[in-house]
């Protein structure tokens, strides 16, 4: 029994979770409700608690339920973006001389949101390798609010300890909040390892079909929830009905989406080990990983992503540019697969940081297609 005390399996709580039949037609996928705003049973009385659907919208809402029950949370928050999610817990939990740590191999967008937004209203930020447990101990100041983890990292798929890095924040009076964007709730539940906050970029694997963005954020108790929710209201970058409906409907394929994505990504992973012209392949499945046997402890699968070394720039830009099935693209999670050169794309904006990526490191978001098919693209883009 998880933290809202659901006992049905995952792949029940996808599609039922917050999703009840319509009360009035019977519809079994939860309506859009393309509304700005509700009528209301007299001054003050709300029909349903809603009023205004940047507070509250009835689709929203299926989508937050669904989503902290997966998480296994108390409170769940859907946002027009992963940033915008990102943002709110940031909003919420930090002044003016407050201090983050953060990955040393962050995604790109998280990194500027420190770097370039919050730097400038005095947010301090210490980006540390979070593998390593006497680094980040190191890092903790007295002002320290938050600890910022992803695992996977993005691009460089680093994993880190959830539960040890819950025992050090708390320890030093900070909140762990975890980047689950790679993994998705299939694969890990930061939550039960310790977690405080989940964030999510929606637009990737909870959604998996590559047309909606979204973000999400999935709180372990009800009191950091609302005060989440609050500057979810007051700030008001909220999922929209259409968008919470489409996310909705990824939600539903999720665990089986997932189970793909990981075993095509695991024969994906077994050609590039071999290929001679690859120099070094990152993958928490790997035995050599040096984050495999916390992979293994925490993760149900290793994943869809992928990324790999090519020995010069060069090289890297002309596999990506050299693919057939995989899309030269941006995002990742969708049921196509994606490759991209995180140094000149996702993560530019790192570059000259201490975050900048290698300049001969492919990513690839590994999809759902007949795996025999990626294969051989690959094989023939590589030469």
């Amino acid at each position: 029994m998880n933290a809202r005390g659901n006992t049905r399996g995952f792949e029940t709580l996808a599609i039922h979770a917050g999703q009840d039949p319509d009360p009035l037609t019977g519809a079994v996928v939860p309506p859009i409700h393309q509304v700005s705003t509700f009528q209301q049973d007299g001054i003050g009385g709300l029909r349903g608690g809603y009023e205004y659907s940047r507070s509250g919208n009835p689709t929203r809402t299926a989508l937050e339920e669904c989503v902290a029950a997966l998480e296994g949370g108390a409170r769940g928050l859907a946002f027009a973006s992963g940033l915008a999610a990102e943002d709110a817990v940031l909003r919420t939990v930090c002044r003016p001389g407050s201090h983050v740590v953060i990955p040393g191999d962050a995604y790109g967008g998280t990194y500027r949101l420190f770097a370039k937004v919050y730097a400038q209203w005095g947010v301090e930020f210490t980006p540390v390798p979070l593998g390593d447990l006497a680094a980040v101990k190191e890092a903790l100041r007295p002002n320290t609010v938050a600890v910022w983890a992803e695992t996977p990292t993005n691009p460089l798929l680093g994993i880190a300890d959830i539960a040890a890095l819950a025992e050090l924040a708390h320890g030093a009076g900070a909140l762990l909040v975890v980047d689950n964007t790679f993994a998705s709730p299939y694969l890990q539940r930061p939550l039960d390892l310790g977690a405080d906050v989940v964030v999510h970029s929606t637009t990737k694997y909870m959604g998996g079909h590559s047309d909606v963005i979204g973000g999400a954020l999935v709180t372990r108790e009800e009191e950091l929830g609302g005060r989440l929710a609050y500057h979810q209201n007051a700030m008001g970058a909220v999922a929209g009905p259409f968008d919470a409906w489409l996310t909705l409907r990824g939600i539903r394929t999720l665990g089986v989406r997932m189970d793909r994505h990981c075993a095509n990504a695991e024969k994906v992973v077994d050609l590039l080990t071999r290929h001679p012209k690859v120099s070094r392949v990152l993958y928490p499945g790997l035995s050599d990983h040096p984050g495999h046997k916390t992979a293994v402890r925490q993760m149900k699968g290793f994943g869809g992503m992928v990324s790999f070394r090519m020995g010069s720039e060069a090289e890297a830009v002309k596999v990506c540019e050299s693919t057939e099935l995989f899309i030269l693209g941006e995002s990742l999670g969708g049921v196509e697969s994606l490759i991209e050169h995180p140094a000149r794309m996702t993560h530019a904006s790192a570059a000259g940081s201490p975050l900048e990526v290698p300049g001969d490191l492919v990513r690839l978001s590994v999809g759902i297609e007949d795996a025999e098919d990626l294969l051989a693209d690959l094989e023939q883009a590589l030469g």
